[in-house]
């Protein structure tokens, strides 16, 4: 059993993230607001970390913030990062991604190339392109 309450704490402290809410659900949302006075506040909406599948979608909204929100111009390349950033700290920390998590991560994927196709994007990152074949 790994203590998903100190990874939460340490993660939480070192890339200074605030909880806006817990969710019920497994799906989670993160952004940052800027104010005038030149504060940043990092915030994220995730399910309580009890498993894999939650602490990788913490993680994932984590990710957002690390890799930055203006980096990619791509928001299914952005979601892919996000993912991978996800991973490979969860990895790090000792907690390997179980089934579910995989399963998580490629439909999140599907959906976010479906999504950019449906958009009208026809060219992909060559990271993408395993996930554009099976969206399509």
């Amino acid at each position: 059993m790994h203590d998903y309450e100190s990874i939460f704490a340490n993660i939480k402290a070192r890339y200074d993230i605030r909880i806006r809410r817990w969710r019920s659900n497994m799906t989670g949302c993160a952004w940052r607001v800027r104010y005038s006075d030149g504060r940043t506040i990092n915030w994220v909406e995730c399910p309580r970390i009890k498993s894999p599948i939650s602490l990788a979608i913490f993680l994932h909204e984590v990710g957002h913030h690390v890799i930055g929100f203006d980096r990619y111009t791509l928001s299914c390349e952005e979601e892919y990062h996000a993912w991978r950033w996800a991973i490979r700290t969860m990895r790090a920390l000792g907690v390997e991604p179980d089934a579910r998590t995989q399963r998580r991560l490629d439909l999140s994927m599907q959906y976010a190339v479906e999504k950019a196709m449906r958009r009208g994007l026809t060219i992909f990152p060559q990271e993408l392109h395993e996930f554009q074949l099976r969206a399509a």
